[in-house]
């Protein structure tokens, strides 16, 4: 479904507004098999939107390292007691 404006399409949700930009790129087509496969789905579009995701996701996330210095740890806490319950 394309806009008269043939610009992007915006879709409401009660938690999100979802924006679709039209855009061609190329891609390997072997990479893009390979990534079907693994992925499970349907579409291309379906890959490409899945591998973005979790592009964000990774890259969004705190490295451990960032933390150090940040985080004070209770000296008393004992892992193993805890675990026995």
């Amino acid at each position: 479904m394309t806009l008269p404006n043939g610009q992007y399409m915006i879709y409401y949700t009660h938690k999100e507004v979802y924006r679709y930009m039209r855009t061609n790129i190329n891609i390997d087509d072997e990479l893009l098999l390979k990534a079907k496969k693994i992925s499970q789905v349907k579409t291309k579009r379906e890959i490409v939107e899945k591998a973005l995701k979790e592009f964000v996701i990774n890259h969004s996330r705190l490295n451990i390292a960032d933390l150090k210095g940040h985080i004070d740890f209770d000296p008393e806490y004992n892992y193993k007691k805890l675990r026995k319950g």
